[in-house]
């Protein structure tokens, strides 16, 4: 009974450190994005000097996280001295929306009156005001501005606006811009770009030796009286002898599929929830069951149970004419390609156009514009949206196999 019960302690040890960013993140290395973003932020704070920052990198790379806990450091080292404002490109693109959101959250932040029928110019005017005011106050106003790009559309107002009331001395602001599009600054009118910092830091996605010595770690028990010593100390020997021999493997498979440190976490967390209970140890089934649980292809599971013999010829044919650099097709160059293919074709024109239109409709071809929506579905061009290895282990896994 102890022995179980220290084995839920420690999956829930390991479940509680994938969902911690601070162990995830939190790296005290010169060199990290941590602690750049951390350095350039408090620098602004206590030399009471304006900023701007952009925060670049692909969706699950770690930008919000990294963010959301230097701010979390930074409230707690200096709590009077901070307030932050936050924007979501998504809800607030539209310059009066986003002002009108900005002195909102700027009323809360002061325990002011806001007032709903304020004017665009009104809510542009109380910004530059509280900015000088928080300024002689020695007071920072952290603007975090979440998918930074689709401000970068329209007229600019708001990130003019903005920028511009920082340049007074009297003001104390920082601009935290977060983007998946990493040329998020070349989009800025001349006007506001004049006025931008132009600091950048940009995230990728952890390298493979990364992802591996990141697993690792995080797999890793404390060897303390949290646990058993020779169960600590074996679990620990299993992580990292199994892992090099046998997870490996799978977490590269993943790996080459997603890479991203979002992703990369639920992997593990799906692999952790799968130990086996009765012995302890992470194995690599928990790993191949995360792995097959987490990456589901409906398509793929289409082609092996619910795809017809005659859907598995068109797809074939249609891969056949990719083959012969012939990428763009239409319902009757397949037809062509098939009856070249199918010596024996007696299939009713009719029931080939029906299964045409039903892989439309499952999404395993697709039209390549709307331009042809006049055209009848013959005539319009197709395209494939599986990958050759896809439709081979597709249809190899289904009992109507068309040889290729």
């Amino acid at each position: 009974m102890a022995l179980e019960n220290h084995i839920t302690k420690a999956v829930n040890v390991l479940r509680s450190r994938i969902c911690d960013p601070k162990f995830i993140f939190s790296n005290d290395s010169p060199d990290s994005n941590y602690s750049k973003l951390k350095f350039m932020i408090s620098s602004s704070v206590t030399e009471a000097c304006n900023n701007s920052i952009l925060l670049l990198g692909p969706r699950g790379s770690g930008k919000n996280a990294v963010l959301e806990l230097v701010i979390q450091d930074l409230l707690q080292q200096y709590p009077d001295s901070i307030s932050v404002i936050r924007l979501n490109g998504l809800l607030h693109s539209d310059d009066i929306s986003a002002f009108k959101e900005m002195a909102r959250q700027l009323c809360m932040e002061h325990q002011l009156l806001f007032s709903k029928a304020a004017s665009f110019d009104d809510n542009s005017q109380f910004m530059v005001a509280m900015l000088k005011e928080c300024g002689l106050a020695h007071k920072t106003v952290i603007f975090v501005l979440d998918e930074f790009d689709l401000f970068a559309k329209g007229k600019q107002r708001l990130l003019y606006s903005l920028l511009d009331a920082m340049q007074s001395i009297t003001s104390q602001a920082v601009v935290l811009g977060i983007s998946c599009r990493l040329d998020a600054d070349q989009l800025l009118e001349k006007r506001v770009r004049s006025r931008f910092s132009h600091r950048k830091l940009l995230f990728l996605p952890p390298s493979m030796e990364d992802s591996q010595s990141l697993l690792v770690r995080m797999l890793t028990l404390p060897i303390d009286s949290s646990f058993p010593h020779d169960y600590a100390v074996e679990f620990n020997k299993n992580v990292r002898v199994s892992f090099l021999l046998r997870f490996k493997e799978t977490l590269n498979k993943y790996l080459n599929i997603d890479s991203s440190v979002k992703d990369l976490l639920r992997f593990l967390f799906c692999a952790v929830s799968h130990m086996d209970l009765q012995t302890g140890f992470l194995s690599r089934e928990n790993f191949e069951v995360a792995f097959s649980s987490i990456q589901r292809h409906p398509k793929l599971e289409f082609l092996r149970t619910d795809c017809s013999e005659l859907e598995l010829y068109i797809l074939v044919c249609m891969k056949s004419l990719e083959l012969k650099e012939q990428s763009l097709c239409n319902f009757n160059s397949v037809m062509k390609e098939y009856k070249s293919v199918h010596d024996s074709f007696q299939t009713s024109r009719n029931a080939c156009l029906r299964a045409f239109e039903h892989l439309i409709h499952r999404e395993l071809i697709c039209f390549t514009d709307n331009r042809g929506q006049s055209l009848s579905v013959e005539f319009r061009p197709v395209k494939l949206l599986i990958s050759p290895a896809e439709l081979h282990q597709g249809i190899g896994a289904n009992n109507s196999c068309p040889v290729s």
